[in-house]
Parts: structure tokens; sequence; C-alpha cells
């Protein structure tokens, strides 16, 4: 895998996925995903935490869900490099070892394991990656700053998987930042503690700001909020410039952090309304348009045209755009039912636009 410029940890949806298939392949040469395969079924798992009892307690139903799910993700990443992470599916071995398999041996895609992790299953991934060949992940959550202990249980569970440093890639995960500086104290502890461990083959500084929920959006259909991850990441390379190593740039890309550890929603219709999502330099542009109702699809592009137009939007004359950006233009000026979009296909030109510009900033950032 080339070394990337930026990873986006994405949730293994349909829109997602989507949103990078149609990326632009000299932008998708710059990008290595991390994607978290989504629970199939349960409550919302808390990060970290794995729930006891499983509340997947059907091998034979996971089984099927989860390798043709698998298989559209292989597919779709095709040479492409990047990370999977499959903790959420892995306590079924039985049910999951096919299309873990798969990913390790038929896809470029590299494994990923971490400390709070049940021993077994680490060794058991820590195996498969080295069937394949190209080495493992460690993804270290950081929702409270790390100490000594936790790096002393870093090198301990190197030590058990025997992987070589040179195989191995540091993921450094922040979770949700709503305050810059107190995450980038967070941040800047793990890289001055966990960082120097190792030679790790490469070090990811990952975070999220995209809001959860949108409060008052009925009173308040457009909102702008602060892209708090983009000024994490600027805020932890201007401490440590002389880091090093390539510190190498994450986030969330436009869903909250949490979205990957929820079960797929099993809605008995469409909902009344979904978010239209842009980014900008320093902020997210977030406004909510109507899935039905009177004149729900004048509504939905009225909603895209205070995005096309409210100064932000790249090329205004809608040529030398993403692929988000083509379908935001071509919404906004629509007419008619058609074409206008839901909320999945929001959200997956949301992505799009969202990696076309985060690998444009950080080629401008240097």
């Amino acid at each position: 895998m080339v070394e990337p410029s930026y990873v986006p940890v994405l949730p293994t949806t349909r829109a997602a996925q989507l949103a990078f298939s149609h990326l632009d392949a000299r932008v998708r040469r710059r990008i290595a995903p991390l994607w978290t395969v989504v629970p199939r079924v349960g409550p919302e798992r808390i990060r970290g935490t794995r729930p006891i009892p499983d509340p997947d307690t059907d091998p034979v139903g996971l089984r099927s869900w989860l390798m043709p799910r698998m298989n559209s993700l292989i597919e779709v990443m095709a040479d492409a490099g990047g990370w999977v992470d499959t903790a959420h599916v892995e306590g079924l071995l039985e049910a999951s070892a096919t299309s873990l398999w798969q990913l390790a041996t038929k896809s470029s895609l590299r494994l990923v394991t971490g400390p709070e992790r049940d021993p077994s299953q680490q060794r058991y991934i820590a195996d498969l990656a080295f069937l394949g060949g190209r080495g493992l992940g460690l993804r270290v959550l950081l929702d409270e700053p790390p100490d000594q202990a936790q790096a002393t249980e870093l090198r301990s569970l190197v030590e058990r998987l025997r992987q070589p440093p040179a195989l191995l890639d540091l993921i450094l995960d922040v979770g949700l930042v709503l305050d810059p500086l107190q995450s980038g104290r967070t941040a800047l502890i793990a890289l001055d503690l966990l960082a120097p461990l190792l030679p790790w083959r490469t070090v990811v500084l990952a975070s999220g700001a995209f809001p959860r929920t949108v409060e008052a959006a009925a009173a308040q259909p457009f909102r702008i909020t602060a892209r708090h991850d983009w000024q994490l990441y600027r805020s932890v390379r201007a401490a440590r410039p002389d880091f090093p190593r390539q510190l190498t740039y994450g986030d969330y890309s436009v869903e909250h952090v949490c979205r990957a550890n929820i079960a797929p929603a099993r809605h008995t219709g469409p909902p009344a309304w979904g978010l239209l999502r842009y980014t900008t330099a320093e902020s997210f542009l977030l406004a909510r348009a109507p899935t039905r109702g009177r004149n729900h699809a004048f509504r939905a592009r009225a909603t895209a045209r205070w995005i096309v137009e409210g100064g932000s939007f790249r090329g205004v004359d809608g040529t030398g755009l993403s692929a988000g950006e083509q379908w935001l233009h071509s919404c906004a000026y629509g007419d008619g039912p058609r074409g206008f979009g839901n909320p999945e296909k929001w959200i997956q030109v949301g992505h799009n636009q969202h990696m076309n510009f985060a690998v444009s900033q950080l080629t401008t950032a240097g």
C-alpha cells in the first residue's frame, strides 16, 4: 500500500462504499480508508467495550449477512489499500471466519485489532494478517489521555502478536472532538508516549467532529458547525513539527464517530427528512431537506441551492467538480420530482465531496 495522505474512517454502509467508488482514480490513490464493519443486530455498541452476552446469537444469520457485504467491500476497494476493523462481528468466529479469511487473503486491506479486545480474537486477527502478508493495524482508542500502563499494554500486545514493526500501523483514534484544545492535549500525550515505542510503518491520527444530531433542526434548517477534527490535526502538527515520521490525517468524514457502532436501521418507511452536507475549509454546512410531504422535491432542491449559492461552493459554474459537487449542482438547478435524492443518497454525496476536499486541502497545506 502506498503511504496515504488521508485516512477516512468509514462505516461499511452502501452509501460510504458508493462514495468511495465514485472518487476519481487520482484521489483514490491518496486515500486509505479505515472501514469499520457495522454490527448486524442489537443496540448501539459503546466504544472500546465488548457487549456481554453478544447480542448477535445467530451464526447462520450473521454468515449470510456478512459474506455479501465483505465481498462488496473487496470489489469496491479492488487493489486500493486501507484497513478494515471487524470488532463488531468477530466474536462469532464460526460465522465470520470465511469473510475474515477472504479479507485477509483476497483483498489489499489490512486487518485491525486493538489493546482492549479479547486476547483470543487479537491472536486470530494477527494470524490472519500473517497469512495475508500485508501486516496489521493497531487501533488505540483515546477517549481519555493514555498513561504509562497503556503504553505497557500496547508493547505487550505487540510482543504477544509477534508482528515485525515494519508491518504494524499505529492508528490513534481520538474519537469525537468537541474541544480541540482538550483533544489536542490527549493526542499529544499519545504521540509522545505511544509513537516512540516502535518504528511503526504508519502513524495515523484520526478524530471526528461531525455532529450526531442537529438540534432544533425544524426551527433552524440551515446550520454551520466547526470542523474541530481538522483544527485538532493542525494544532498537533504545529506543536510537533519535528515528529520523526509522517503523521497521517484521519477523520470520520461526514458522519458521527459512533455511526459504525450502530446496526442497520429497519425503518417501516422513509424518514420525513434528512441532511445535505458540504465540507468547507473550516466547517460543515448542514441543511435539512424533506423526503415527503407537499412540494418536498422543490424544497429539497431549494436546500441544495443554499449550499451551491452560499459562497463556499467550489466551481460555481458546475465545472471541475467532484462527483458529489456535480450531483449537488444538478439537484439545485433541476426540476420535478426525479433526481433530488433521499437521505442515503445525500450521505453518499456528502462523503464523496468531503473525501475529495480533504485530499485537496492536505495537498495545499503540504
